[in-house]
């Protein structure tokens, strides 16, 4: 199974989802991003099992496949190759080789049944933001979030969501932190849940 594709293509999402990889690699799977082409995108997956990061890419016409790549080698010959170059990607079964014109990579695999993937649950309600938005929302609040207190609730940022306002607050028991913004959400009831501070700092960097 072959396919090709832009290296800016690839760089983008697979850097939106590094972050999700872990890095302790208690499972070596957990190291690797899992690649999957449906014929028209492909989707880069990552976890470490506390969060998942799913990003996807155009690929035209592209067969049909799905495997792991070590996600930080991959991460670094994209970044070491020339702007602009195009990368042809060969699936074998235990192998992935990449080739960029006279340069070649040759990477080892594991299987993609044996990625682990985050339960998915029902959706209930969804809204959206702008971007820049979501991001001065947690760069205001982000700061006094607790890092490993023992109680975990504290560990990341309590965000509250009404039919025309969302807040976020955080605290870590010494110091609070609040930020709020006019949104039409559209939800009826206020909801509220806490990000994990893992998931708050990768949605900070997007």
């Amino acid at each position: 199974m072959k396919t090709t594709i832009k290296r800016e293509d690839i760089l983008a999402p697979l850097q939106q989802v590094i972050g999700a990889v872990e890095r302790r690699q208690t499972l070596p799977i957990l190291g690797n991003v899992l690649f999957k082409s449906t014929g028209g995108d492909i989707t880069l997956t990552a976890t470490d099992l506390e969060i998942e990061m799913v990003a996807r890419v155009a690929a035209g016409d592209s067969e049909e496949f799905q495997t792991t790549i070590p996600a930080r080698k991959l991460l670094d010959i994209c970044k070491a190759l020339p702007e602009s170059s195009e990368i042809s990607f060969t699936i074998d079964d235990s192998r992935v080789s990449l080739t960029s014109a006279r340069s070649r990579f040759s990477l080892a695999s594991l299987s993609a049944r044996d990625f682990p993937s985050l339960e998915e649950i029902e959706e209930l309600h969804s809204f959206s933001i702008a971007q820049n938005v979501f991001k001065e929302l947690f760069d205001k609040t982000s700061f006094a979030m607790a890092q490993q207190d023992v109680r975990y609730y504290l560990n990341g940022i309590l965000m509250e969501i009404s039919s025309e306002k969302i807040k976020l607050v955080a605290t870590d028991g010494h110091r609070l932190a609040l930020s709020e913004s006019d949104l039409d959400t559209g939800i009826d009831e206020e909801k509220q849940i806490i990000i994990p501070r893992k998931a708050v700092l990768e949605l900070s960097r997007l």
